[in-house]
């Protein structure tokens, strides 16, 4: 099982990265990644700070913790020039903060972010028909998650993403200990949103091709 959508301390988490990968670890999670809250103001620091962690961390430990970051509130210009210069310093899954409808995101990030490289779109909200086609023909994955809030729209995003073809992801967007759950209950989630066991497996395949990719399993 994996979580590719993780809060440290290094925004707005409460743990270390070693502290959250050590109770993954223990719920029977294959891979994470730590996806730390980025924009201009801390995008060097975080991501030369998850590099050196995930650098550190030994492969031998059970489970492959990944470096991330989540763009999030950009104005919408900034997420192309961003996306380019993680990936240049070797961060391995981008995550774009999509437009939820648990708080304010300014108009039209969807769109922006499905333009840039990014791998992720996180609660994407009530995504369009048209940024749903745009997530499947650039290949990034629209997320069901199972944060409080964001969650509400979890069946719009499944019918939008399952209608054009789209790849789903299912993650927590943990940014506490009480939000690390564990795989059974985050398929409960999904279950509870809509997605059969066997849509729920695709899900799984899926990012495994993509870890893959990544050079983590």
């Amino acid at each position: 099982m994996y979580d590719l959508h993780i809060h440290s301390l290094l925004s707005d988490g409460v743990l270390l990265p070693s502290g959250i990968a050590v109770r993954y670890m223990a719920l029977g999670f294959k891979a994470i990644a730590i996806t730390d809250h980025c924009d201009y103001s801390n995008v060097k620091a975080n991501t030369a700070a998850i590099l050196e962690f995930t650098a550190h961390w030994p492969n031998n430990s059970g489970i492959k913790v990944l470096p991330g970051i989540e763009l999030t509130h950009l104005p919408v210009e900034q997420f192309s020039p961003l996306t380019k210069y993680c990936r240049r310093q070797g961060i391995k899954v981008i995550v774009a903060h999509g437009q939820t409808l648990a708080e304010p995101v300014i108009k039209n990030t969807n769109r922006a972010a499905l333009e840039a490289d990014i791998d992720i779109l996180a609660h994407p909200g009530l995504i369009s028909d048209e940024d749903a086609r745009l997530a499947k023909k650039n290949n990034i994955f629209l997320e069901v998650t199972c944060r409080r809030g964001h969650k509400v729209t979890n069946v719009h995003v499944i019918e939008k993403a399952l209608k054009a073809g789209a790849k789903l992801i299912l993650n927590t967007d943990s940014h506490t200990p009480e939000d690390i759950i564990s795989p059974q209950e985050m398929v409960k989630t999904a279950r509870h949103s809509g997605l059969s066991i066997s849509q729920i497996d695709k899900i799984y395949r899926d990012v495994a091709v993509f870890l893959k990719s990544r050079g983590k399993i």
